[in-house]
């Protein structure tokens, strides 16, 4: 089961004024059964289970439901994920490359030192979803919908959050790399306490997030350039 969190960054620094904090989960899981192997099933129901060095390479698990699982050191690689839906779960040391999660549901997880990339999540709604250190490569959530997450001690290569919608969304201690905004909408976004701030594309969509003094001198000729300003001598 999972315990909702009040807000607040766990001590990471005070909010700024008028800036919602993400309410982040506090998972409980409840005693686990290890899971029998096999492959997944599409529309598959796995409920309190442990999947410890699993390996889904290339298997449809579309419309699966994960609830309070736990699933560790798993291979995700072309793995079909479509319209799943990852509840009070915990997912630590993941990897693969192009697993398709488009459309998915994850709400209430912890995703811990995960290594992936090409991951597809656009059009999907991420709630109190923790990211915790480890790499995601070309991470798409392209039109996805981001409430209450926090993106912590990760680097993201090239993140496309293209029309997306984030609300109450942290980057602590985290690198951005190339990350494109274009036409997203930003709500209560707080940017301050990212390690790097790298914006390749819609940096005219930061109205609606906050970012530190010295993350605006970096960006001032990216924020000039999108103004049409020339800045000389």
């Amino acid at each position: 089961m999972v315990k909702r969190a009040t807000g607040g960054r766990g001590g990471t620094g005070a909010k700024a004024p008028g800036v919602k904090a993400a309410r982040r989960p506090e998972l409980r899981l409840p005693p686990l059964e290890p899971f029998d192997g096999g492959e997944l099933e599409p529309d598959g129901d796995y409920d309190g289970l442990e999947f410890r060095e699993a390996d889904f390479a290339g298997q449809d698990g579309g419309g699966a439901r994960f609830m309070d699982c736990a699933l560790t050191g798993v291979a995700l690689d072309e793995t079909r994920l479509h319209h799943a839906r990852v509840l009070d779960s915990v997912l630590t040391g993941i990897r693969g490359v192009g697993t398709d999660l488009a459309e998915s549901t994850l709400r209430d997880v912890e995703l811990v030192d995960a290594r992936l990339g090409g991951v597809q999540l656009h059009g999907s709604i991420l709630e109190r979803v923790v990211v915790r250190g480890g790499k995601i490569d070309y991470l798409n959530l392209r039109t996805a919908r981001l409430k209450d997450v926090v993106f912590e001690g990760c680097v993201l290569v090239e993140p496309d959050f293209g029309g997306a919608r984030l609300e109450r969304v942290e980057f602590v201690d985290c690198v951005l790399k190339g990350a494109d905004l274009a036409e997203a909408t930003l709500v209560d976004v707080d940017l301050r306490a990212a390690a790097e701030l790298d914006i390749a594309r819609g940096v005219d969509r930061l109205a609606g997030a906050v970012i530190s003094t010295s993350q605006l001198l970096d960006l001032a000729p990216v924020l000039a350039a999108a103004l049409g300003v020339r800045v000389e001598g």
